[in-house]
């Protein structure tokens, strides 16, 4: 093997990621050229594919390094069959992705991006104040995954006066917040209904036509977790009809690609995949994934595998 350990990048990953790991290691950026019988590292973000047919034409594979919380992308059952070790970087984001939570509700409720729109196209001149919005203090928040970063949205929302609720795998008694064991109840129960659940096949349009209908028209949607949690055919009736007030989303099905019926909407807010995107806790995950990675080349525990390789 070569002094250094070969990586394959499988993402664009930043220069800040990228110029460190060159310094370290041999990293290839396209399969076709590299010495597939000496990959023994893949380095990639949140949205990255390694599904089994990648793992099984890497023999010497070891690790793959994972810049992003969300690992959905990565065949996690393959990888830990052939001993592979997976890793991705908790945490570091919980922060800005709930801050982008609370400020998309925001967003949504005030109608901020319609107002700006009303202002700079001259209507608030010509035809007067902008319609009446909604309040968020006070309102109900009904949160789908409290985990970390769902704990961190449900700090924030309680400053806001909100009264919160949650639905996850199972209650969490040491959290003063009511639980449903159902999203349709949680939904019912909700003015806000915030996506934070990780994507995977077992939450695949989890958010469907009955949960918004649930939610109702005065409800409104907000995902930061992943595009595949809501159907969005549904979402998009949804928001045509009436069937819900209006939704916030970060995360859509098919990224970078968002249906023109979508983008159309009035009574939607949408950016584009900006979650954990501010220069310190991007830099903070590329720091946290190239560690994972010298650490396990030195013979030592990456410090943050994910759950099912612990």
């Amino acid at each position: 093997m070569s002094a250094q350990p070969d990586l394959l990048a499988v993402a664009k990953l930043p220069p800040f990621l990228m110029e460190p790991l060159q310094a370290r290691f041999t990293v290839h950026t396209s399969l076709d050229s590299a010495p597939l019988d000496r990959i023994r590292g893949i380095a990639g973000s949140g949205e990255s594919k390694v599904p089994a047919d990648l793992i099984a034409k890497l023999p010497a594979l070891e690790i793959v390094s994972i810049m992003g919380v969300g690992y959905d992308g990565v065949d996690v059952a393959a990888a830990k069959a052939r001993g592979v070790m997976v890793t991705h970087t908790p945490d570091v984001l919980n922060d800005d992705v709930a801050d982008l939570a609370i400020a998309l509700a925001l967003n949504i409720a005030r109608r901020i991006p319609q107002a700006e729109r009303y202002l700079r196209q001259g209507r608030w001149a010509s035809e007067g104040p902008v319609p009446l919005a909604t309040k968020l203090s006070g309102a109900r928040m009904g949160i789908v995954g409290m985990g970390r970063i769902g704990q961190a949205i449900a700090e924030r929302a309680r400053a806001f006066g909100m009264h919160i609720a949650y639905t996850a795998r199972s209650a969490k008694p040491d959290l003063p917040y009511t639980f449903h064991d159902q999203v349709t109840a949680l939904a019912a129960a909700s003015d806000f209904l915030v996506i934070i659940t990780p994507g995977g096949a077992a939450t695949r349009k989890l958010i469907d036509a009955k949960v918004l209908a649930a939610l109702g028209p005065k409800g409104y949607l907000v995902n930061v977790a992943r595009g595949s949690v809501v159907d969005e055919a549904a979402l998009i009736d949804a928001l045509q009809k009436g069937t819900i007030a209006g939704a916030a989303l970060d995360v859509f099905e098919n990224e970078p690609n968002v249906p023109e019926a979508l983008r159309t909407l009035d009574n939607a807010v949408l950016v584009p995949h900006i979650g954990s995107a501010t220069r310190a806790t991007r830099q903070a995950m590329a720091d946290l994934a190239r560690h994972n990675l010298e650490l396990h080349f030195a013979g030592q525990q990456p410090k943050t595998p994910v759950p099912e390789c612990r």
